[in-house]
């Protein structure tokens, strides 16, 4: 899918899962992620399902009294603004200790994720949207869609909570 600011992109990347689930839905077979539940899946399965959003990479407020997570336009320092993508995955939690690492056992607990999360998808027994790279073979697809937030957040810095709140954004 062509980017929205007209800017050249990369080819997109190869499928991170093996032949064989791509035979598999060549075949007319069920995807993973309709056949597994998340415990079930292989690394390189899970790693797929996440879309490139970065929505789960934005800082968020708790309210004190209720446990509801508010989620601000401001992106974690380790956040590339343009592929949505963590710059330093592997080590993200030697810069950003608090980082979440999602796993099968909090997904369910985690209220935050977007609704449009594929990892929250499965879990609830829900289909993948059309959109997901997963179903275009595109990683491309979920900015086209407009889903993700690229171009709509500023960067980590020290903000003071007073300034987060006014930060506050309501993400589809």
């Amino acid at each position: 899918r062509p980017p929205l600011d007209g800017r050249l992109t990369p080819p997109p990347a190869p499928s991170p899962l093996g032949r064989g689930e791509d035979a598999a839905l060549r075949k007319g077979e069920d995807p993973f992620w309709k056949t597994k539940t998340l415990a079930e899946m292989s690394e390189a399965e899970w790693e797929s399902l996440c879309d490139g959003c970065g929505k789960c990479c934005l800082v968020g407020l708790e309210d004190a009294d209720t446990g509801e997570v508010y989620l601000t336009d401001v992106a974690c320092k380790l956040l590339d603004g343009q592929s949505c993508r963590c710059k330093d995955y592997p080590n993200r939690k030697q810069f950003v200790p608090d980082c979440v690492k999602l796993t099968p056992e909090n997904v369910p607990t985690l209220s935050w994720l977007p609704r449009t999360c594929a990892y929250r998808l499965v879990h609830e027994g829900r289909d993948l949207f059309a959109w997901h790279p997963l179903n275009t073979g595109d990683p491309e697809s979920v900015h086209a869609a407009n889903v993700s937030v690229r171009g709509k957040t500023r960067p980590e810095g020290r903000m003071k909570t007073r300034h987060l709140i006014k930060r506050i954004t309501q993400w589809e």
